[in-house]
């Protein structure tokens, strides 16, 4: 039975409240986003699409497609991308609920190619300039924002950072507890004596910050007016002037401070695996997506590399017999020389990576032992 234009609109949103019974709001706004652009483009190109049956590719969906290139300001590859997956997820359900919808309304090759995700970490130069301006401010926001930079914390989980979040986990060993934050995880990040005069600073600070705003935030490191954001905008305009003020040479953001971060701890020789739970990251992926590899880098870990291979490959002296002793016209002192013959094949086949030469020198050995083999027959 076909149903009336008016409920293609509740049907989208009776199906998306469905959805929001297991999902994050988050992801239940980006669903709602997706409908409402579609629904829009529906209302404006199509006005007398009266029923979810009549939806066809071409000209419904690929004209709502075009009309999201075409705007003023079109969207990013991105924002489209997750338009494209939601509504065709919305498609996929209504149709298992026994709705009648043409298939394949929304392709794989519909969808435009995803960013290239590049590591924004600041330069050592424009790093060490507003490290050293926002110390020069000293208040309650630059001290978070060093806080974030030294440890590597997402903004979101330094705002929400709890008042005892400094934990000792050992002798003269101390970690920050950074509660459930994106992922819905929580970890200790080992810190120095750095992080600790910054958390001590934090507190002194903070106890300075006006009576309902300490009301409000009895649980909390960073005291707030009212709700989260009353403290991320303040810290993104402290953040900003201080970049201004240090004569940074690039924008600056929040998040490259913890891209700055990841790439100074890869520097530091850390492993990748340490680094992923540092960040608080549950994909390799997404740890490799966050640092940045100069040419400098590049040159001085391939000198360590070859400094490396030149120790794992030094040959060992070989102790043979004293000169004369080694070769004799009876089997044992034949038995001798092919064994010391083996020692310094083996030796000289460690040299090599390349398959064919290694098969080459194992055929070789192969033929020494069964001469080694056949003099014992007649030893």
């Amino acid at each position: 039975m076909s149903q009336p234009r008016i409920t293609l609109d509740e049907l989208f949103a009776a199906h998306i409240q469905t959805l929001a019974i297991t999902l994050r709001p988050g992801t239940v706004a980006n669903y709602r986003s997706a409908t409402s652009s579609f629904l829009t483009y529906l209302d404006a190109a199509f006005p007398r699409l009266h029923c979810i049956s009549q939806l066809r590719r071409d000209p419904h969906l690929l004209g709502w497609f075009r009309s999201l290139v075409e705007k003023d300001r079109p969207l990013t590859n991105a924002t489209r991308i997750e338009y494209l997956v939601n509504l065709r997820r919305l498609f996929r359900d209504l149709s298992d609920n026994g709705h009648s919808l043409q298939l394949d309304l929304i392709r794989s090759e519909d969808l435009p190619s995803k960013p290239r995700y590049l590591p924004r970490a600041l330069s050592q130069e424009d790093d060490l300039r507003l490290q050293q301006q926002l110390r020069s401010i000293d208040n309650l926001h630059s001290n978070a924002l060093l806080l974030t930079r030294a440890t590597g914390i997402r903004i979101g989980e330094c705002i929400n950072l709890s008042l005892d979040c400094l934990r000792s986990i050992g002798d003269d060993q101390w970690a920050l507890h950074v509660p459930l934050g994106k992922l819905h995880s929580e970890r200790l990040v080992p810190v120095d004596d750095q992080v600790r005069q910054i958390v001590a600073r934090l507190l002194v600070l903070r106890a300075l910050a006006p009576p309902f705003q300490l009301a409000k935030s009895e649980s909390f490191l960073l005291p707030r007016s009212t709700v989260y954001w009353s403290l991320y905008n303040p810290l993104w305009r402290v953040l900003a002037e201080a970049a201004q003020q240090a004569r940074c040479s690039q924008h600056v953001t929040i998040h490259q401070l913890r891209h700055t971060f990841a790439t100074e701890m890869l520097r530091l020789g850390i492993s990748l695996p340490a680094l992923m739970n540092l960040l608080g990251h549950k994909d390799i992926r997404m740890t490799m997506r966050y640092l940045q590899v100069t040419q400098q880098d590049l040159q001085r870990e391939f000198h360590l590399a070859r400094n490396n291979l030149a120790q794992l490959y030094h040959l060992p002296p070989l102790t043979l017999p004293q000169q004369g002793a080694l070769v004799g016209a009876d089997p044992q002192s034949i038995q001798r020389a092919i064994a010391a013959a083996r020692h310094l094949l083996e030796m000289y086949r460690r040299q090599f990576t390349d398959q064919h030469t290694l098969r080459k020198l194992q055929r070789l050995d192969k033929r020494l032992l069964s001469i080694a083999s056949e003099l014992k027959l007649i030893n």
